[in-house]
């Protein structure tokens, strides 16, 4: 428990901005008409993309042969950016064929 204590202690500041843009995130998210919500997630496949890239780096500087956070942290970061992305790209061509001309 005290180990816990001291790492809270250590990392406030960035505990409290996570905790800041998880409640910023929520009410944003909210409040956003569902005619804006389609182009506000493919717009979200960029930052998703840079998330990758920086769990692909995370996880190229950490030993892959012994157990760490930062492994662990790495690996999800890409698998839920991955998943972000393409889940942003299957809205976005669903929302593109609804704009196409519909063949005879």
């Amino acid at each position: 428990m005290e180990q816990f204590l001291v790492y809270f202690y250590e990392n406030k500041e960035m505990i409290f901005i996570i905790t800041l843009s998880i409640f910023l995130g929520l009410e944003v998210i909210s409040n956003v008409p569902s005619v804006l919500h389609t182009p506000l997630m493919s717009g979200a496949n960029a930052i998703s993309g840079v998330i990758i890239i920086g769990g692909i780096i995370l996880l190229g500087s950490t030993d892959l042969t012994k157990f760490s956070l930062n492994m662990v942290l790495g690996i999800l970061a890409v698998i839920f950016a991955t998943l972000n992305v393409v889940g942003g790209f299957v809205v976005t061509d669903r929302m593109l064929e609804m704009f196409k001309k519909k063949k005879k």
